[in-house]
């Protein structure tokens, strides 16, 4: 999977399952003050990743993730 194919379907998941206005998301949005991601709607997210991407998120690896592209660079380690 490219980067871009990773990209689309993250942003897929972010307006379909999360209901997020797809002009929010660029790479360099904070997930929680651009985007407006509360903790349960982070939630909602890594289960929905891990279902369709077959990975195990932790959270101890998430803690410094504050952008849509930082989100992205973490799945794209988990994803090779």
């Amino acid at each position: 999977m490219t980067r871009e194919e990773l990209e689309l379907k993250v942003k897929y998941f972010l307006v379909e399952d999360i209901e997020v206005d797809e002009a929010l998301i660029t790479t360099d949005a904070n997930l929680k003050d651009d985007i407006g991601i509360d903790s349960l709607d982070f939630v909602d997210i890594v289960v929905i990743v891990e279902k369709n991407f077959g990975v195990k998120i932790k959270p101890e690896e998430m803690a410094g993730v504050q952008t849509f592209g930082q989100f992205c660079d973490y799945l794209e380690t988990k994803v090779k």
